[in-house]
Order: structure tokens, then C-alpha cells, then sequence
């Protein structure tokens, strides 16, 4: 028996369990659930339904808030908010109209487990942060917080012309697909038209006089029932998603969607979007600059960035290339990138009889692909049968350009130059065809020293008419006798446009490759420094200069979100007289915002518009490395040059993540160290501590064994082998506690003059009265030398270091103590006539966790940690701590403090 089809989805179930992963993640993140509730029309009930279910959370002790609510007319609806604590609405004064609009800042105070915001799709009034709700609702999200919404179908951005061409109706307030697609859970709410339409007249969704405009142009039966099927398609699509039941396609299937500066271009993108989407496929925007739209005008420039922004928001990889064979360049990426499906659109205008259209041509050059055809649905008015909006080849270019006093002298002296050479020919008989030659070089000459296509054919033209005035007859006239001269004149004529047209072509291409080269060499430039930089500041530093350097503007680069301590790194434009206004307390809260939210904002942007200046966050592995602030006080940072910004951010943080791995690293590879040495550590407090204890235990019982019994002699050798282990325990107890406090940063220094030969003798004269047998020789200057210290801690390095030195010195120790002026320093001194310090521990000799592995673990003493308790305090001291070997025998310890200038050191 076969259950195959019984079993479960291998894909359904790795899906769920990434969609389990995911939210898991984003509950340890913080980032709130969105839900939507979404309808076909105004007036099925989303607000109801939304407030009915939030009135039920609320009953079960849900903290739930109404952020904001569209005010209706509808007394059903507003009677759901009876009882739900609410938030007032914010009140901004526009034109002379008072608007009352959703507070975001006070829903983010009050941080509420559950918010209910209506109007998913509402465009906010100037002057707030953001320019859509959705943005408003995205930072409720990344605060923690669940939001409840609502939307309509024709808000949805990929059906916006699929609705506009049903209802005839364009709706501007939109929602770009992937917040929808990002909703955690969708209800569609839905009513039947027929009844829809009743509760139109029964005034329930509109006001009488508003409901009869609104039923005669949207609200018709036929429009009804077209939007709810496609709002049912749209909760249909996203339920199959959800279940992992997606077809499976060709793993290799992609399609690209040709863009431009014409409006129709965001049509041709949502067809796009909504086939990618239905087939699972990603997809290419792909727009093609060639040197015919160099000179493209202002709203052409603002059309296509609107373009390139939809196709982004719908989720398209946005590619731009340079050629003036559109075809040949949009061949070879199809080919480069495995492209499968092409769209194109196309107007009604009458197509070129000279040229083959765009898609024959691709189809010609790439025979495996298939093209989809959008047609423009706003087909170009014509006026006397030339197109209004659409400008010749040659009428485009010389109202693109501007009058240039120095390319106007270019232009004449060329030509005055060109005709007096003429007249030389003339002289020499040497035929009209040199003359003619001699003017197009000219117009050559003319094309390439100036700027622009106006010289090139104003030249033509003047060139034309100079041959007819000077050198054909009769001369000095405009008229021509020879029947063949008007022939002439054309062709020449037509060959100077062509001519200038080619070499300014030329001109255009050879300066666009010029600034991608610059580009590209820029990028390469700072790829390689990055690669080689170590350290979170020297990427900074390097950062700052390289962006100072390519836009003349300030930079700021926060690594932290900004707050007192915190303040970013600032490098001042070359360009900018004063770029401290990025410091202020306003640029800084932007900032703050772009690390909250992982999105760029600032001047420029939808968010936080009133801003001096771009923020772009630095993302990597979803986390916010840093965020980079350019001033924007003088110009916004244009379209172009924030997508090279984005470029080398995306470069700058694979250089913050390869330092913040480096640096997480080195951290465990220090934790590993630091548990290394704290078992050492302890391993040799307790054999430390054992051997004098035992030595204590050991006297203490023979004394109470042997009372009476025992000499006097071995009483009192007895006694003093316990006080001598006793006070070395109060002092392993005593280092133990100093070694704690430095660790701990609580060491206090007291640092005030000292004469040095005072802070030696104490330390000697403690040493000669526990250790009566040791031979001490003191060496000090002959002037007094005076060093800042503090002096009870030095006292205990020197007595540390000598204990030391007589605890490894043999039988009969000797100890040379000398301390040396060395001008801005003063050495310290301790050496002994042991047998010296092992070479496998001399390495290590001051950590103070690694005993002698040479020594038996039943010597009397252990290392201890005093030479650790020396080191601390020499460094804390601005010092510095040695140990080595002698050449005629034993140790040697030494130790250099810094003598600061207004120290007294002569007698």
C-alpha cells in the first residue's frame, strides 16, 4: 500500500519551521506582529471588525490602546470604542485648517502590548515624522509593539492600475507590497455588494450627499464585484503561500522589466511585480542611459527615480546600464543574467518605419526568451499630430542646453579661422570639395572643444550658409546659379549634423565611462584600505576621509547609538564652512532613529524631512553596525549619488562585521584565557594556603601532645613556625584582597611626592626584622630624589619583590636593593644569588597562576600572587615591571617610575 500522498510536505514542514524560527527570533528582538484587516471596499466593516476583536483582547486583560481611528459617521462602529483607553489624537494647524492626526511619539511612551492605528495606507499632514502611516506603524513594530490595521485593496502599490482601470479611478495613498506581504496575519473582511449598496443608502458608510456622487463613480455593482474577487485573489494567494503549496518552477526562470522616465514605466513595473509574484520568481528592473537621455529635463529625471523607487519597493534588483544600442546592451545582460521573460512596454504612437521596434530587435538577438507586451494605457495626446509631451531628437538637445559665452568665441573664431583658409584654397584653385572638407572639419573641430550639441549645429548650419555666401557664385549672395549647389548644401549640411552628432555622442560616452572608471576606482580604492584596516576607530577615520574626499560634504559616522557618551565621529567637508550643526541635539535624534529602525532618513527622505542632513544605516547580518550622517545644508544629496553612497556602506560594513567578529574573537579567546588563569589561579591559592596551614596544624598538635614533655627550645621553635605561617597568611589574605581591588579598578591612588630613600628604608628595615638571617645591600642616590607614588603601595611592591627574592636566594640569601635617577624616570632595583628564574617560566613569572613546574607541589612555598599584586601596581602607577636573569647568578627584578617635571629631586 502506498501513502506517499499521506505523508507531509518535506518543504511545508521546513517552511513552518523557519516561519517558528523567525518568529521566535523576532520575539527575542523585541519586533511586534502586525495584523491587517482587509477589505475590498470602504465600508464592509474592517473598523468594526478590528475594534470588535480589540474589545475582546481587552476583556482578557490585554493591554490594548487605541493609537488612532478614523471618525465615522457610523454610530455602530464608534460605539466599539466605548470602554477602550485611547490615546488624543495629535492636533496640527495646515493652511489655516486644523487637522487632528495619530501621535506617534505618545503611542511609543506609552508602549502598549496591543495598538490599534486605523487607515494603514493615510498619508500624513507636514510637518511629522514620517510621510505614511505605514512608516508609523513599521516603528511601533521595531518598539515591540503588536498593531492592529486596516486596508483596502486598491491601497495595495502592484494593483493600484490594475484598480485604477476598473473603477477609472487613480488612488495616490498607498502601501508598497512587501509591508502587506510582511503582516503577520491577514482577515479579510467581506461583505456581499448588494449589501454593501444597501448600507449606502441607509447612509451608513457615507453622508447622503457625499453617498450618491460616490455609488454613480466607484461604487457600481460591476466595480464591487471586480474588487472583491481581486481582494479575495489577494487573501487567496497569500493563504497558499502561507501553507508551503507553492508550484514549483524552474529553478533558473527570472524576468526583467525594462524602465524608463515615462509615467507608463510603473505600469509595466506592477505587471511585473504581481507575474514574479504569482510565479515565485525574482525579477530585474533594468534601465538603459543612454547618451540620448543625458539630457533629459527635470521631470523626466524626477519620473525616473519615482520609477526606480517602485520597482525597489515591489522587491526588484535595480540594475543601470550605459549604451546607446538599447537592444545590443539589453541583449547581453539577458544573457549575462540568465533572463527568461522580458516586459516591455509600448505606446500607440506610430512606430519608426526606419528603425525595428525594441522587442522585434531583442527578439532577433535573443530567440529563447519570451516578451510580454504592456501597453501603455496613457497613450500620448497629440496635437496637429505631433506628440505634446514628446520632443524631437534635435529640439530636446538644444532646449537642454545653455548659452556659453567662452563656446560662443569657440564656435565663430573656428569658423572665421575655417573661412580665411577657404579663401587661401580659393586663391590656389584647388576646388570647392577642399573648402567643403575644410568646414567639416571645422564643425568637427567646433563639436569637440565645446559643450553640448547647440555649437555642433548651429556650426552645420552656419557652415552651409558661409560655403553659399563666400564661394559659390555668385559670390556674396545666397543665390545659386550652378544647379547642382542645392544637392550640395544638403548633403553637407546633412553630413556636418551627422558629423557633430557622432563626435558629441562620442563626448557623451567617453564622459560617462570616464566617471564609472572614477567610480569603480573609487570603490576598488576603498575596498583595499578597508581590507587592510585593523581597529574600529581606523575604519572610521578612514571612512569619514574617503566620503569627506568623494562628496565635499561633512560626514558623521555613529558606531553606537548616540547618547551623552556617544556623540559619533565628525569630519568637516572640505566645501562646508561649518558643518557642526550634525552634532546637534536634532541631527542626533535622527540618527537615533536610523538605528531603532535599520532605514535610512534625514533630508531627502519620507522621514524626519526637516533634517540637514542623509542618515543611511550600516547593516550587516540584520544587525546595525553604525549609521553614516552627510550634510545636506546646501543641496540634497541627489538620486545618483546616494546609491553610490549605498555602494560603499554596503563595503564599509562587511569591514565593521569582519572587526566586530575579530573583536567577539578576541573576547572569547580572552575568556578562555582569563578561566585559564583562574584555575591556575586557585590551583595555586590552595596549595598556598595548604602548606602553611599544615605546618601550623602540625606545630599546634604537637604542642598539645607533648605538654609538659617538650623542651623549652622546641616550645618556642614550635610558636614561632605558627607565627611565621600565620603572619605569611595574613599576608597571602592581604595581596589576595589588593589583588582583587585592582582588578576590580577600586585602587584608590594616593600620589604625592616621596622621598625614595625613606620608601626603600621601610621596606628594608620590615624585611631585616622578619628575615634576621638575610644580607641586605642598599644603594641609593647620593642627591635626594623625590617621585610622585603612592608611597604605601611602592613599599609593598618592594617588600613583595624582596620576600620573593629571599624566598628563592638558597640558605644563605643576599639581596642587592639599589634605586637609580635615570633623569625622567627612577629605577628600582631587587636583586638575590639564587639559583635565577626557569626559562619556561620566566614568561609568565609575573601572572602569578603558574608555579614552577620544576618544583615539587610539597615545597614550602608556592609562587603566590605577590608578584601579580607588584605589577598591578606599577602599572596603575604609569610604570613598568622586569624580570630576567643574572649573567654571575640569580634574579633580577626591576621596576621604572615616571619623576614628573616639578618634582624636587636635588638637595
Amino acid at each position: 500500500m502506498d501513502f506517499q500522498d499521506e505523508r507531509p510536505n518535506p518543504e511545508r514542514l521546513l517552511k513552518e519551521i523557519n516561519e517558528e524560527e523567525r518568529r521566535s527570533r523576532e520575539d527575542e528582538e523585541g519586533i511586534g506582529h502586525l495584523k491587517i484587516f482587509f477589505g475590498y471596499c470602504a465600508g464592509v466593516g474592517k473598523t468594526y471588525a478590528m475594534l470588535e476583536e480589540a474589545q475582546q483582547l481587552y476583556k482578557k486583560g490585554v493591554d490594548v490602546l487605541v493609537g488612532y481611528v478614523e471618525p465615522h459617521t457610523r454610530p455602530e462602529t464608534m460605539a466599539m470604542l466605548e470602554g477602550l483607553p485611547a490615546i488624543p489624537p495629535q492636533v496640527v494647524d495646515y493652511k489655516g485648517i486644523t487637522l487632528r492626526d495619530f501621535d506617534l511619539d505618545k503611542a511609543l511612551e506609552k508602549k502598549p502590548k496591543v495598538i490599534i492605528v486605523d487607515e494603514f495606507a493615510h498619508t500624513n499632514p507636514e510637518g511629522f515624522r514620517n510621510k505614511k502611516r505605514y512608516q508609523d506603524i513599521e516603528e511601533l513594530l521595531n518598539a515591540g509593539i503588536d498593531v492592529y490595521t486596516t486596508v483596502n485593496v486598491q491601497h495595495i502599490e502592484s494593483l493600484n492600475d490594475v484598480v485604477g482601470s476598473i473603477t477609472g479611478i487613480i488612488v495616490h495613498e498607498r502601501v508598497p507590497d512587501y509591508v502587506f506581504d510582511k503582516a503577520d496575519k491577514i482577515k479579510l473582511v467581506d461583505i456581499d455588494p448588494e449589501e454593501l449598496l444597501k448600507r449606502f443608502e441607509e447612509g451608513k458608510v457615507y453622508a447622503p450627499e457625499k453617498a450618491d456622487l460616490a455609488k454613480r463613480r466607484f461604487f457600481t455593482v460591476e466595480n464591487l464585484n471586480a474588487l472583491r474577487e481581486i481582494a479575495m485573489r489577494k487573501a487567496a494567494d497569500r493563504i497558499v503561500s502561507g501553507a508551503g503549496n507553492k508550484k514549483k518552477k524552474v529553478p533558473f526562470s527570472k524576468m526583467l522589466v525594462c524602465v524608463g522616465p515615462s509615467p507608463s514605466s510603473a505600469h509595466c513595473i506592477r505587471t511585473t511585480a504581481r507575474i514574479a509574484d504569482a510565479f515565485h520568481i525574482p525579477w530585474v528592473a533594468l534601465y538603459v542611459k543612454t547618451s540620448d537621455r543625458t539630457y533629459a529635463d527635470i521631470s523626466e529625471r524626477k519620473n525616473l527615480q519615482d520609477n526606480m523607487n517602485l520597482a525597489e519597493q515591489l522587491g526588484a534588483e535595480i540594475v543601470t546600464m550605459q549604451g546607446d544600442d538599447m537592444a545590443m546592451v539589453i541583449s547581453e545582460y539577458i544573457k549575462q543574467s540568465g533572463i527568461t521573460n522580458v516586459v516591455i512596454g509600448k505606446g500607440r504612437n506610430k512606430p519608426n518605419p526606419f528603425k525595428e521596434d525594441l522587442e522585434d530587435q531583442l527578439l532577433s538577438m535573443n530567440p529563447g526568451i519570451e516578451i510580454h507586451i504592456v501597453p501603455d494605457s496613457q497613450a500620448e495626446k497629440t496635437s496637429g499630430g505631433i506628440p505634446k509631451k514628446r520632443l524631437s531628437w534635435l529640439s530636446k538637445r538644444i532646449l537642454s542646453l545653455h548659452f556659453s559665452l567662452k563656446d560662443f568665441g569657440k564656435t565663430v573664431l573656428t569658423l572665421v579661422l575655417a573661412t580665411a583658409i577657404s579663401f587661401g584654397l580659393r586663391e590656389l584653385n584647388l576646388g570647392d570639395q577642399n573648402i567643403i572638407m575644410v568646414y567639416l572639419l571645422s564643425i568637427l573641430v567646433i563639436s569637440r572643444l565645446t559643450v553640448g550639441y547647440l555649437y555642433g549645429i548651429c556650426a552645420s548650419v552656419f557652415g552651409v550658409l558661409l560655403f553659399n555666401f563666400f564661394f559659390t557664385e555668385p559670390y556674396f549672395t545666397f543665390n545659386a546659379t550652378n544647379p547642382t549647389y542645392p544637392v550640395t548644401f544638403i548633403v553637407m549640411l546633412l553630413v556636418a549634423l551627422m558629423t557633430s552628432a557622432l563626435t558629441n555622442g562620442i563626448k557623451v560616452q567617453a564622459k560617462m565611462a570616464v566617471m564609472n572608471e572614477r567610480r569603480t576606482e573609487i570603490l576598488y580604492e576603498l575596498s583595499k584600505k578597508l581590507l587592510i584596516t585593523r581597529g574600529l576607530e581606523n575604519i572610521v577615520t578612514l571612512t569619514n576621509e574617503s566620503l569627506t574626499s568623494i562628496f565635499e560634504r561633512s560626514v558623521i559616522f555613529y558606531t553606537q547609538n548616540p547618547d551623552e557618551k556617544n556623540r559619533g565621529t565628525f569630519m568637516q567637508g572640505p566645501e562646508e564652512t561649518s558643518g557642526a550643526f550634525m552634532q546637534s541635539k536634532e541631527e542626533e535624534a535622527v540618527a537615533h532613529w536610523v538605528f531603532q529602525n535599520k532605514k535610512a532618513a534625514g533630508n531627502g527622505t519620507d522621514t524626519l524631512v526637516g533634517a540637514k542632513g542623509f542618515y543611511m544605516p550600516v547593516v550587516s547580518q540584520g544587525r546595525v553596525l553604525g549609521v553614516i550622517g552627510i550634510s545636506c545644508v546646501e543641496e540634497m544629496l541627489p538620486p545618483k549619488r546616494r546609491a553610490f553612497l549605498k555602494m560603499i556602506v554596503s563595503q564599509v560594513a562587511m569591514a565593521l562585521e569582519r572587526q566586530r567578529l575579530s573583536d567577539e574573537q578576541g573576547k572569547a579567546r580572552l575568556e578562555t584565557e582569563k578561566e585559564k588563569m583562574r584555575s591556575n589561579f586557585l590551583r595555586a591559592i590552595s596549595h598556598d594556603l595548604r602548606t602553611p596551614l599544615t605546618g601550623i596544624l602540625g606545630s599546634s598538635s604537637a604542642l598539645l601532645e607533648n605538654i609538659g614533655e617538650l623542651d623549652i627550645s622546641t616550645q618556642k621553635k614550635l610558636l614561632r613556625d605558627i607565627k611565621d605561617d600565620s603572619e605569611w597568611i595574613i599576608r597571602m589574605v592581604e595581596n589576595l584582597l589588593s589583588v582583587t581591588r585592582i582588578g576590580e579598578g577600586k585602587v584608590d591612588l594616593k600620589k604625592h611626592p616621596e622621598a625614595v630613600e625613606e620608601i626603600v628604608g621601610e621596606a628594608v628595615a620590615i624585611i631585616r626584622k622578619r628575615f634576621d638571617h638575610t644580607d641586605i645591600k642598599v644603594e641609593v642616590p647620593d642627591t635626594l630624589l623625590m617621585v610622585s607614588m603612592d608611597g604605601t603601595l611602592i613599599e609593598q611592591v618592594m617588600i613583595n619583590l624582596m620576600e620573593n627574592a629571599i624566598k628563592y636566594a638558597g640558605s644563605h640569601p643576599v639581596l642587592d636593593v639599589k634605586v637609580q635617577n635615570l633623569g625622567k624616570k627612577a629605577r628600582f632595583i631587587v636583586g638575590d644569588n639564587g639559583e635565577g628564574i626557569s626559562e619556561t617560566m620566566l614568561p609568565h613569572i609575573f601572572e602569578g597562576y603558574m608555579g614552577d613546574e620544576e618544583k615539587s607541589s610539597d615545597s614550602r612555598r608556592g609562587m603566590g600572587i605577590g608578584l601579580t599584586i607588584c605589577k598591578s601596581i606599577v602599572d596603575a602607577h604609569g610604570g613598568t615591571l622586569k624580570a630576567r636573569n643574572k649573567q654571575e647568578g640569580g634574579a633580577e627584578f626591576s621596576f621604572e617610575l615616571p619623576v614628573e617635571e616639578d618634582d624636587n629631586n636635588e638637595s
